[in-house]
């Protein structure tokens, strides 16, 4: 960014955060794909690679900075970079968050509970993600209200998914089973409800993205929590 022009470092750094969400959400996807296809080669891919996200957060972080040090932004600038840094702040923790499906798939010994529909949840997810940028590239308020009205939706069929994992659970026959059975099945549990929480994770961060991105285009902080 040093040597552009302040216009045009803005222009970069909307750019910048718009293809940072894009390897993102390629990420989810790479994770939901390991997991539906117990790839534990791309799930070391995805776990291997996480300081590419780290590392271009650090680089729009600075950018961010030195548009505010070297500059003096008028206010509706002043959010959109303020808005950028918060976003790429949850980008990054999606990506984290990608990475934790990697580690699940590499941890599965079995499909549990098959009428979980992970792949679901995950599309859901990522839809918010696509949405909230697309209102962050545009300007378009009505786009961040729409995603905070999805997020109810993931938050129901994560709640529904979550109590039928623990219902099925309880109503299994643990004493049938060996103390070796019992303690890989408690695994495999685990692991299920920590995707779904993970992936309702995906869905707030969304849901912040959208928050700041109406703060950016219209002052208002309603969405912001």
């Amino acid at each position: 960014m040093p040597g552009t022009s302040y216009e045009e470092g803005l222009l970069e750094l909307q750019e910048d955060v718009l293809y940072m969400s894009e390897l993102v959400m390629e990420r989810v996807r790479k994770g939901l794909n390991a997991l539906e296809q117990k790839d534990t080669e791309l799930a070391d891919e995805l776990i291997d690679t996480d300081h590419e996200i780290n590392q271009l957060y650090l680089d729009i972080e600075s950018d961010c900075i030195d548009l505010l040090r070297l500059h003096e932004p008028i206010a509706s600038d002043f959010r959109l970079i303020a808005a950028s840094f918060k976003i790429i702040t949850d980008l990054e923790r999606i990506g984290d968050l990608a990475v934790n499906l990697g580690e699940y798939t590499l941890q599965a010994e079995k499909d549990v509970f098959p009428e979980v529909d992970v792949q679901a949840l995950g599309d859901l997810a990522l839809s918010m993600i696509e949405d909230a940028m697309a209102a962050y590239d545009t300007e378009n308020a009505d786009d961040c209200y729409a995603v905070a009205e999805q997020d109810d939706e993931l938050d129901a069929l994560c709640e529904r998914a979550s109590e039928l994992v623990v219902r099925d659970l309880i109503e299994t026959e643990l004493e049938a089973n060996s103390d070796e059975e019992v303690e890989q099945l408690l695994q495999d549990v685990s692991r299920l409800l920590l995707t779904v929480r993970d992936l309702e994770r995906v869905g707030d961060h969304a849901v912040n993205i959208a928050a700041r991105t109406l703060y950016m285009i219209e002052n208002d902080d309603e969405l912001i929590y």
